[in-house]
């Protein structure tokens, strides 16, 4: 398998230059597990960020014990899964990698023509 121009399960979703967003849908066709990924150079590094929602197990626990648990901790507990195919997932390494060499490629040329060194 190669990876695909045209992402299957990856949708592009902003490009700033310096900062690119990407949607991955679940393959359970559920937008309640997918995430957004943004790849983001500052001066020095390159930063990935996933971000999902999660829900509570709340078919698990009973809300009390949830109560109880913020209370003592400070935190519910909670858990997120994706489900990619293999293309998908192949894709999702590829766009990962074109990604951060994109926006470190706009971080130097942006640095030298400010006239900063790295």
């Amino acid at each position: 398998m190669t990876p695909q121009p045209p992402a299957q399960g990856i949708l592009g979703h902003g490009d700033f230059g310096d900062a690119k967003f990407y949607y991955v849908q679940c393959d359970c066709g559920s937008e309640e597990c997918s995430h957004t990924i943004e790849v983001e150079a500052d001066d020095m590094l390159v930063h990935v960020h996933l971000y999902s929602t999660h829900h509570t197990a709340w078919w698990k626990i009973g809300r009390w014990k949830q109560i109880w648990q913020i209370l003592t901790t400070g935190y519910a507990k909670m858990e997120t899964t994706i489900v990619l195919t293999e293309q998908t997932a192949l894709n999702y390494s590829e766009v990962l990698k074109s990604a951060i060499t994109d926006v470190k490629t706009f971080r130097d040329e942006r640095m030298k023509k400010d006239g900063k060194q790295k």
